[in-house]
Formats: C-alpha cells, structure tokens, sequence
C-alpha cells in the first residue's frame, strides 16, 4: 500500500500502525531496534526533532521501506549524475 507522506506525524502514524499490526510493545519494540523508548514515542507522536539516521533505523527495523517519488526530469537527473560518479 502507498501512502503520501507530508509531514511527521504522517509518518509516526504508519510507524505506530506497523508496531501495533506486530503486536509488539513500544519498550520492547524499542528494545529490539536499538533505540529508546522515548525515542520510539517522538517518531509515534509526529516530532520534528529527530535524527534522521536513528529514524531510518527505526523503519528498517518494523520492515518499513520508503521509496520517493520523483518527477521524470530529476529521475533522467538522478542517472545521469550516477553515471558520471561511475567514471574513474
């Protein structure tokens, strides 16, 4: 499922969603992941004061992946910036 993502706490409700769908705690979810419970709790609530590495690690960790999409002009962007950056 696809979901607009345009503020925190857009994202904090699809992080509490996956948590509750495992059935799995908050302490203990945080637990698992390697991040506080305090932590968890910001991301849950929408804050938008949180590192963005610690972030990713709490997604990766309930089997959250994030795509972006792109208009054509930056994917054809995107390429040819990656091609370049392949050339010794």
């Amino acid at each position: 499922m696809k979901l607009p993502i345009d503020r925190a706490s857009a994202i904090g409700k699809v992080v509490r969603a996956s948590r509750k769908a495992q059935k799995i705690r908050q302490d203990d979810a945080a637990g698992s992941i390697g991040v506080s419970e305090n932590f968890l709790g910001k991301i849950e609530r929408g804050s938008e004061s949180v590192q963005w590495g610690k972030l990713f690690q709490v997604l990766e960790g309930l089997g959250i992946r994030v795509m972006v999409d792109v208009p054509e002009s930056v994917a054809v962007y995107l390429k040819a910036s990656a091609s370049s950056s392949d050339k010794p």
